[in-house]
């Protein structure tokens, strides 16, 4: 027999169905898109039973292109980005779409709860910000603006959990999806029922999830999940832990002297505390399945989807070309930020399409008509790695902030060793990316492999699971370079902000659509 672990990684973007070993190596992976629902400006919405039967497909289809026989699967386990909502009735129907993290439809309710001080109860309750896209005050924006969700809702769930429903029939979340969902107090791991009860939501508590360990099984899989998934009914699974902590499991991180580090659709920090961090207040902070610690993570959405933005839209021809060479478009574009490293270049990209800090607007600044693609991309490359030191400055910075020397690099630039050198330059501390590439859903295994006593302890399956296979020290000239860069680059950002809020807002106000574009 040949024993096998499956994690499922449910993300912003893609669904990832992927194949290890039980020295954590990926043996196959199987990816499938999620369709983001628009219905509304702000709003980002998913259909649950789609992401399910996408899944279904990639599992049966990863068995297959592997030659896995289902019996060598010792255990699986769904991760999924933390945040966002979903709500099922008894039957374990959705009641409405599922809402990503990245939805934003409860600003004006947290601007409200900001002017009348019950966002800062509540944040002393949850030990962390309020944030757009957090269950929390999408549960707020449900009650107020569809009072008939809440009544047919007899479970609130996370995306690994509603996906772990289907699996096994099992409705529970883990203390690291609780407390990026702002349900409880990290400290405790309870309820965080003064929240609720500040915020008039108390309707919500009986329709909470109960709370169980990480590294725990919840049952087998069902008859009906087997028929879909080509699994074997019965075969174990494990309740595992949201993306960002699977991705810091998975980089291998265990002690306050390291930083888990994933640049994707969010730029994410983490760093590993004894107890948790109110100064700074992170964005999210949970418990940590490493020690009875904790994990404070700044995320703001300042990353690598800005490159991924361009290559969609301004480079979708050359990405087709690439393909059909036999090339990566990812692989080009490093050449030519490599090729552009090795002259003077005094362009800045301000990395913001989906917001920047104080209203300040995307964009490139310095460019002349000499300017060329490859010039341009060092100047995005830059621009991100820019966007994490500004988030790292805060998370620390304070008197609760850890004091980390090394950075565990996670997430599509991570595999560039041009970008994840610009990281350790940039940051100024040494780069470490361990092996693999599918993270989120290597944390799920690492929580499969403890749950089925292969390991012992989550630091002993690390130890297993986890190699770090590139390193990279900062190198002194080029960090003064991207010292001096950087210092115009917040310079700018300082002076576009208010132009651009209330400048040409201003300018464009009641003029015609069709004229302003004129």
């Amino acid at each position: 027999m040949r024993e096998r672990l499956i994690g499922i990684d449910a993300g912003g973007t893609m669904t990832k169905v992927v194949l290890f070993d039980l020295k954590g190596r990926e043996l196959g992976r199987e990816c499938r898109p999620n369709i983001m629902l628009f219905s509304e400006p702000g709003w980002t919405e998913r259909d649950a039973d789609v992401m399910w039967n996408a899944t279904c497909e990639a599992i049966r289809d990863l068995l297959a292109a592997t030659g896995t026989d289902p019996g060598d699967i010792v255990a699986v386990t769904p991760s999924g980005y933390g945040g966002g909502i979903y709500l099922v009735d008894a039957d374990g129907v959705p009641v409405r779409n599922g809402l990503v993290s990245t939805d934003s439809r409860t600003l004006p309710l947290i601007a409200r709860w900001q002017r009348s001080g019950v966002a800062r109860a509540v944040s002393a309750e949850i030990e962390q910000q309020i944030w757009a896209g957090q269950s929390f005050p999408i549960m707020g924006w449900m009650q107020e603006n569809e009072p008939e969700a809440l009544r047919r809702t007899r479970h609130v769930l996370f995306c690994k959990d509603f996906l772990r429903l289907r699996l096994t029939g099992d409705v529970s979340t883990d203390p690291t999806d609780a407390g990026c969902a702002g349900i409880i107090r990290p400290s405790t791991g309870m309820i965080a029922t003064a929240a609720f009860e500040a915020a008039g939501m108390t309707a919500w508590l009986d329709r909470l999830p109960e709370i169980g360990p990480s590294a725990a099984l919840v049952g087998g899989i069902s008859a009906e999940a087997a028929r879909l998934t080509g699994l074997r009914a019965g075969t174990p699974v494990a309740r595992g832990v949201y993306d960002v902590v699977g991705c810091a499991l998975a980089s291998g991180v265990e002690r306050p002297d390291q930083l888990a580090a994933v640049a994707g659709t969010f730029s994410i920090h983490s760093t590993v505390h004894a107890r948790p961090s109110l100064d700074p207040l992170p964005t999210i902070q949970t418990p940590y399945p490493v020690a009875g610690q904790f994990l404070a993570t700044m995320a703001t959405p300042t990353s690598a989807s800005n490159l991924e933005w361009l290559i969609k839209t301004m480079l979708a021809a050359e990405a087709e070309r690439s393909h059909e060479t036999g090339r990566s478009i990812y692989d080009i574009v490093n050449d030519l930020v490599g090729e552009a490293l090795k002259k003077d270049n005094r362009i800045l990209f301000f990395p913001f399409l989906f917001g920047g800090p104080n209203g300040a607007p995307a964009g490139f600044l310095g460019m002349t008509a000499g300017t060329k693609l490859g010039d341009t991309l060092r100047a995005i490359y830059e621009g991100i790695v820019f966007a994490h030191r500004g988030d790292l400055s805060f998370l620390l910075n304070g008197p609760d902030a850890a004091k980390p020397g090394l950075i565990r690099l996670a997430g599509g630039p991570s595999r560039s060793t041009v970008w994840s050198q610009m990281f350790a330059d940039g940051l100024g501390m040494p780069v470490e990316v361990a092996n693999g590439t599918e993270f989120g859903a290597k944390g799920g295994a690492i929580c499969a492999a403890v749950a089925t006593g292969i390991y012992r302890d989550v630091p002993e399956a690390i130890a297993n699971m986890v190699e770090v296979e590139r390193a990279y020290a900062p190198n002194p000239a080029r960090q003064a370079v991207l010292e001096r860069k950087y210092e115009a680059y917040n310079r700018a950002i300082d002076c576009i902000a208010p132009y651009w809020t209330d400048g040409i807002a201003d300018a464009f106000d009641g003029v015609p659509e069709k004229v302003a574009a004129q």
